[in-house]
């Protein structure tokens, strides 16, 4: 028994040292197949930046931070501006709507333009109802709204924080602050498949009024005394805003708050390749926009356009609100800086300069569902910034547009890529028609590819950060070269005899 028993164990010791050599072997094979990534330059700054960006205001609170750390001052929209050349700014409207712009020392008031980069903060959330505090069947719930167009299963069964802003009494003012409560406090638990009736089983529909309401604790709670936030909201909601903001519950006298995933966001993948974050639907390409304005900062000073950033807040809802991009923020930032840059200068001809990059995320062929896809038009993870087209003017590109992003792309280097709908699919749109159609300017629609738009955790690729980033730096430093070449509209070239000049001698004939 124990000869046989031997000659067992030493079969298993062949087997396991066999097994050890061919995945010694299957290892090298892989790492000969795939090189190492090379765009790593941002992947833990981009996670970092995702991690700080929680909500919209939050979004926005970042980005102005890394915008003033590298020397942008902030203006008040309330009171007159005072812009000069190289000269750095940003404004805020309600704390999740950021406008930021750079003034080329080279600016001049007949010939420049703004190259402007768009994009959008919010992201589609449960957000909480105005009067959350809600009791079911003995339990503690929370009264939730869905904000804009979200896949609503992929909520469930995840563990959730709050995140948001309030409105705290600090003397004699109310203070705007934000508040992340920093550990997971409810959870939308599914339907135990035993219970579930005839489709339930197969399709999954929740009714977003009766199905959506996160569990935040077994009991009811009392509700707090007094008529501010307490009035409206559980106890527990306020006294977990209390302790993230540091302040007495009595204080607290608004609350606007929306659920957020409690995982943190993270690379992933065997090669640590794929960004896996909630809100990368838009708030990747806010990220790209800061970094790359901040990054052609050293160029600034002999360039002459101006540059701007524009991220707006409310696109997932149709962005028709105070600051939305139907709002007037963006023609009301480049008029004031255009006139307090150039006094005495023609702000409508300064439009028919200036540009704009429409910056939302794109759809990546998706492995599983490659049929969904136009395979002439299908565009990939880690394959580059996607130039995004629809002949129904969902996105603004046109020929000039499209000309302009590849310029930019290959002055550095970069791949980028087309993509448009099937014929026979629907369309999303984004802030470029409006902002094109509200301020006038030539715009063209791209984004980065990702996987699982509008879900509470979405994917998209890290070299895409990078190919992006380059993209717009290229862009705002080349825009003013650029623009030169690519001149469709007017009787003579206007850029033949560019300058002063060029006026007197139109004015001559």
């Amino acid at each position: 028994m124990r000869a046989k028993r031997a000659s067992r164990l030493e079969n298993l010791v062949v087997a396991s040292a066999g097994t050890r050599v061919r995945s010694a072997l299957y290892c090298r094979q892989t790492k000969a197949m795939a090189p190492p990534r090379t765009h790593t330059q941002y992947d833990a700054d981009v996670i970092d930046y995702l991690n700080a960006a929680q909500s919209a205001f939050h979004c926005v609170a970042e980005c102005k931070r890394r915008l003033t750390d590298a020397g942008f001052v902030e203006l008040d929209e309330r009171k007159p501006w005072t812009v000069e050349k190289g000269g750095k700014y940003v404004i805020t409207r309600n704390g999740s709507t950021l406008v930021a712009f750079a003034v080329g020392g080279a600016f001049d008031a007949d010939t420049s333009g703004a190259i402007c980069l768009g994009a959008h903060t919010d992201s589609p959330c449960p957000k909480l109802k105005p009067i959350s505090r809600l009791e079911k069947a003995g339990a503690t719930m929370l009264g939730v709204v869905g904000y804009g167009g979200g896949l609503w299963h992929t909520w469930f069964d995840r563990d959730l924080t709050l995140t948001g802003r309030a409105l705290v009494r600090r003397g004699a003012r109310l203070a705007h602050e934000l508040l992340t409560v920093d550990r997971a406090v409810c959870r939308i638990p599914t339907l135990a498949i035993h219970l579930s009736q005839g489709d339930e089983r197969t399709t999954f529909k929740p009714n977003l009024q009766s199905h959506l309401p996160p569990m935040l604790a077994t009991g009811l709670t009392d509700a707090l005394a007094g008529d501010g936030a307490a009035a409206r909201h559980d106890a527990l909601v306020v006294g977990l805003a209390a302790e993230a903001l540091g302040c007495a519950e009595a204080d607290i006298v608004e609350l606007e708050l929306q659920l957020a995933d409690a995982q943190p966001s993270a690379l992933i993948g065997a090669r640590r390749e794929f960004i896996s974050s909630g809100r990368l639907d838009n708030q990747a390409s806010c990220y790209c926009g800061t970094t790359a304005l901040v990054e052609s900062l050293d160029s600034l000073e002999k360039d002459a356009s101006l540059r701007v950033l524009a991220m707006f807040d409310h696109e997932e809802v149709g962005s028709l609100s105070q600051q939305g991009a139907q709002s007037p923020t963006l023609r009301d930032v480049l008029a004031r800086a255009y006139a307090a840059a150039a006094p005495r200068g023609d702000f409508r001809a300064f439009l028919a300069r200036s540009f704009q990059i429409s910056s939302d995320m794109a759809h990546g062929q998706h492995p599983n569902y490659a049929d969904r896809h136009d395979p002439k038009h299908a565009v990939a993870l880690q394959k580059g910034l996607v130039i995004k087209h629809n002949a129904n003017q969902r996105y603004a590109t046109n020929a000039v547009g499209a000309a302009f992003a590849r310029e930019f792309a290959r002055r550095v280097g970069v791949p980028i890529q087309d993509f448009a709908v099937k014929a026979d699919s629907a369309c999303g749109t984004t802030i470029g028609p409006i902002t094109a159609g509200g301020v006038g300017l030539r715009t063209v629609d791209v984004g980065p590819p990702q996987l699982s738009m509008h879900s509470i955790r979405e994917i998209m690729g890290a070299d895409d950060v990078y190919f992006s980033v380059k993209t717009f730096v290229a862009a705002y430093e080349h825009f003013h070269e650029v623009n030169k070449a690519v001149d469709v509209d007017g009787p003579d070239p206007f850029w033949s005899d560019p300058g002063k000049g060029w006026a007197t001698a139109v004015g001559a004939c």
